[in-house]
């Protein structure tokens, strides 16, 4: 994080005049919300077109007509009520105004087009505004091709219900989508769910005063085809026809449903009733009138045109979602089917009586406590080292403590354990530093916030009688689960981590040893050139390393250590976001293995992927799972998107179910499960896209120390660490981890 300080050259803080501070938003923030605000804002823009929100499909029943006025009720199709004394007009005798509504529709419209081409006819087109935002070259070619453009709400809603600004608000709408279509705006309206002149009541009449009021001619019909019903292509000619040479406006549609006996009726209708001397028009070239379309110019243009893009992008970004949401589900099912699976053959071969790495291993190995202020749980650290079973010698590197854990080991006079101060260079020189004092050609590390079972060095260390093995990943698990977020942590770890670790153990790319319990051959260490500082994750930068010198790297179930995980989310996010970018650090440093022959090249095609697949890319898609689950539970349909949602949940139970019998723990844990995948897995989620964005934008990161509180023990409390504080002895609470 920035702060108002600034770096000298030595390193000290030095503080911006006053007066010249300026608050900025870390581009690593910056990015994520401005992403994540405009795509909120693109579903919500595909849903406004799409008729999923701010839509009214109700339709009313027919009421009495005792207030429109006789003449209205008894004259033609064409109402004009702009000058305030309604008047309806007819089409004259040997004229044919055909009009298409719903559209335009990318099947049909085209071939209702072709169809009117063929025979040289023209006709009015209401379009409703979503579609025409939708398909803005259909609407062009309308216009281009000679036919007339009617509008036809945006939404399509029964405007009875409407109050007049809705109703205001659909038709500005809609003269929006056709501005950016085709650059015109047009005096013609046709009300959704409308008929015949005679069939105007008290509901739609007051509807129709107020469409005149805002300069619109409303058009109905006098003949109508009922296509709509689908009742054969026979039925729609016969109805479609006027009777005895009378002017006609027929009402078809082009969109709403399958319009294939439309398309075929036209083929029939079109030649019959020219054949009788009927000619096909626009409306105002039937009423011999001036054209119903006005250019719109300036910014009126110019916003419509914008509009129709920013629909056009709305479409992409949702047809990208849902190719990322096919993507992430094939994934997720992948990776749980595998994750089972592999799992399985790792504990059917490990535990089989007749297993073993080789010759025991017995002889004294090097355990390394890198260490910078950890006098809280220091010595509950070195305790459990000291009941270990395996005979070890203990080396805790001070990296610079400035709390007196040097002090607090030195004073505790346990043989085997050596302290080695040093000024404080990072966890990587730590490390390394221990290295150098170690004696033994096995070296085991752990964070000084962890604590070791008595036989957990035995069992981390028994895969190296394997020649071939480099180095042994542990079992590490959360010592402090008893809050919200410790049981949410201690889920991932058994299930994500562990599972995990049974399945990269089958495939040969363990992507890393943990700091918490990790073992490691001294000469593959020095051959890889021993813990880089060029990354954030040490551990997964040397594990890699080993891949690529040809080390297996093998994971032991029974080594179990108790580590303290984060207790506030603030904690949580730091340590996760380290993680996070150091892992992308690592793939990145190691990505030329991809190219290279041997051992490095079979984990650049095998093993670099797929970590790369599941580690990185895998999360980082994971969110579309929940986007599109708040997109369906509000826009619907909720009942299909509930249910899919705890499809995968029940697949993420199954997994995590199995994850805890392997490891023995108690199912009562998993209860949280629905609740962390609502809340601990956002936060992951949005850790991960941080990270992105700080690779992206050059950004650096630097280690970050957590707050400990030295709560955690292993069990039994074979660490013996003892009450601190006046009454501690008597009022201790027990904080040691369930098992």
């Amino acid at each position: 994080m920035n702060s108002p300080a600034t770096r000298g050259r030595n390193g000290r803080s030095r503080r911006a005049p006053r007066g010249r501070s300026r608050f900025r938003l870390p581009m690593r923030y910056l990015l994520p919300t401005t992403f994540l605000v405009a795509l909120l804002a693109m579903l919500m823009l595909r849903g406004y077109v799409h008729s999923e929100i701010l839509a009214d499909h109700r339709v009313r029943d027919a009421d009495y007509n005792t207030r429109v006025p006789k003449d209205v009720r008894s004259g033609g199709p064409v109402i004009d009520a702009r000058s305030g004394d309604a008047k309806t007009l007819r089409i004259p005798d040997r004229r044919i105004v055909l009009t298409f509504d719903d559209g335009p529709d990318p099947v049909w419209t085209p071939k209702v087009l072709d169809k009117l081409k063929e025979y040289d006819a023209h006709g009015v087109f209401f379009v409703t505004g979503n579609m025409a935002a939708r398909y803005p070259d259909l609407v062009e070619r309308m216009v281009a091709e000679g036919h007339e453009i009617g509008l036809h709400t945006f939404n399509h809603p029964d405007l009875s219900y409407q109050s007049t600004g809705r109703i205001d608000w659909e038709l500005s709408q809609n003269q929006l989508a056709l501005a950016g279509a085709a650059g015109i705006r047009t005096s013609l309206f046709r009300p959704p769910y409308s008929s015949f002149s005679y069939a105007m009541d008290n509901k739609s009449w007051p509807v129709t005063e107020y469409i005149g009021s805002r300069g619109y001619l409303t058009v109905v019909n006098d003949t109508d085809s009922e296509d709509w019903k689908r009742p054969g292509v026979r039925a729609i000619v016969e109805r479609a026809t006027p009777k005895d040479g009378k002017g006609a406006i027929i009402l078809m549609h082009d969109s709403g449903g399958d319009r294939s006996q439309t398309v075929a009726a036209l083929d029939t209708l079109l030649p019959d009733l020219a054949g009788r001397g009927y000619t096909f028009t626009r409306l105002t070239t039937a009423l011999d009138a001036p054209s119903a379309h006005t250019p719109v110019t300036g910014s009126a243009l110019w916003k419509g045109k914008a509009f129709v893009s920013a629909v056009a992008v709305s479409e992409r970004i949702t047809g990208v979602l849902v190719v990322g949401l096919a993507v992430i589900g094939v994934l997720v099912l992948a990776r749980f089917g595998l994750m089972l699976l592999l799992s399985f053959l790792h504990a059917r071969k490990v535990r089989r009586r007749n297993f073993g790495w080789g010759p025991p291993v017995t002889r004294p190995v090097s355990v390394l406590v890198p260490a910078y202020n950890e006098s809280a749980c220091i010595e509950a650290t070195v305790r459990s080292l000291a009941a270990s079973e395996h005979p070890i010698e203990i080396i805790v590197i001070d990296d610079g403590s400035t709390d007196g854990t040097a002090d607090l080991v030195e004073a505790m006079r346990l043989p085997r354990v050596r302290v080695v101060r040093q000024r404080n260079a990072g966890k990587p020189a730590a490390l390394n530093n221990g290295i150098r004092h170690a004696r033994y050609d096995i070296v085991v590390m752990m964070d000084g916030d962890t604590v070791f079972e008595p036989a957990t060095v035995r069992e981390l260390v028994q895969p190296f009688g394997d020649p071939r093995v480099g180095a042994v990943a542990g079992n590490a698990k959360v010592g402090n689960r008893d809050s919200l977020i410790g049981a949410w942590q201690h889920i991932e770890y058994v299930m994500g981590f562990n599972l995990d670790r049974r399945m990269y153990d089958i495939l040969g790319c363990m992507p890393t040893i943990p700091g918490a319990v990790g073992a490691f051959r001294r000469e593959a260490l020095d051959r890889v050139g021993g813990m880089s500082e060029d990354t954030l994750a040490e551990d997964t930068d040397v594990t890699m390393a080993l891949h690529r010198d040809g080390w297996r790297v093998v994971y032991a179930e029974n080594a179990r250590a108790w580590t303290e995980a984060p207790e506030s989310v603030q904690q949580l996010w730091s340590q996760r976001y380290r993680w996070s970018y150091g892992t992308m650090q690592a793939i990145w440093k190691h990505r030329r293995a991809v190219i290279e022959r041997g051992p490095s090249g079979r984990f650049g095609r095998v093993g670099l992927p797929f970590v790369s697949l599941f580690m990185v890319v895998a999360p980082l898609l994971a969110p579309l799972i929940d986007v599109f689950l708040l997109y369906g539970l509000v826009f619907g349909p909720t009942g299909r998107t509930v249910a899919a949602w705890f499809g995968v949940l029940v697949v993420q139970a199954v997994c995590a179910a199995y994850a805890f019998r392997l490891d023995k723990e108690r199912m009562t844990h998993l209860i949280s499960l629905p609740l962390q995948q609502i809340l601990y897995r956002q936060l992951m989620y949005v850790v991960l896209l941080q990270s992105w964005i700080t690779a992206l934008t050059g950004g650096r990161l630097r280690w970050q120390k957590l707050r400990r509180t030295g709560a955690v023990e292993a069990p039994g409390g074979s660490s013996g660490r003892r009450p601190q504080g006046p009454g501690a002895a008597a009022g201790a609470v027990d904080r040691r981890p369930y098992v």
